[in-house]
């Protein structure tokens, strides 16, 4: 039996981060053949810096909704296309962002598993992929991310969500609007 969650509670921080951390370990792994090293948890809530590198974004829906999103250095991400692709790659192309995109899908998508006993069924967008150098990247409102970095080598990429109660899902019981015909008849 799966309990849920109590959304003025919260999701537990440890919960969050125990599924970053198996998802990440196992995507890497299992489809990268590379360990990675966890390092120590901290909680963002600041105003961005300007950084550099590759920001992979995807954004969660249902009654809880938020984003992932992994970040690494160019370098990073170079590693992770080199080992998914079974390629060497030396700089940051088409196929090195396709991939950095399909590994967050993959880790991402395993945290959403992980959570929906308790959360509720939720959706993945498709991956968004920022590369560049002075860049921000924010979330609208004043969201907590929970950020697990991790090293390879030394190398540090991060996997980090933001994901809270969906409190339009909790206040619509029906459907608004024109309504959808269920057969189309020609």
């Amino acid at each position: 039996m799966t309990t849920q969650v109590d959304p003025k509670k919260g999701l537990p921080q440890e919960e969050l981060v125990q599924a970053i951390r198996a998802a990440t370990e196992d995507v890497f792994t299992t489809m990268l053949n590379l360990t990675l090293t966890p390092g120590e948890v901290f909680v963002e809530k600041e105003e961005p810096v300007p950084s550099s590198g590759v920001v992979s974004l995807i954004g969660l829906a249902g009654s809880w909704v938020g984003s992932g999103s992994l970040a690494c250095s160019a370098g990073f991400a170079v590693k992770i296309a080199s080992a998914l692709l079974m390629t060497p790659y030396e700089a940051i192309d088409e196929d090195v962002l396709d991939a950095v995109a399909e590994v967050t899908n993959m880790i991402i998508g395993n945290v959403k598993t992980a959570l929906e006993n308790r959360l509720g069924a939720m959706g993945l967008s498709t991956p968004t992929v920022i590369y560049g150098r002075n860049f921000q990247t924010r979330s609208s409102g004043n969201q907590e991310w929970t950020v697990v970095p991790f090293m390879l080598g030394e190398d540090r990429m991060c996997v980090q969500v933001c994901i809270t109660p969906n409190e339009d899902a909790a206040k619509k019981t029906t459907r608004t609007g024109v309504p959808i015909p269920h057969l189309l008849r020609s």
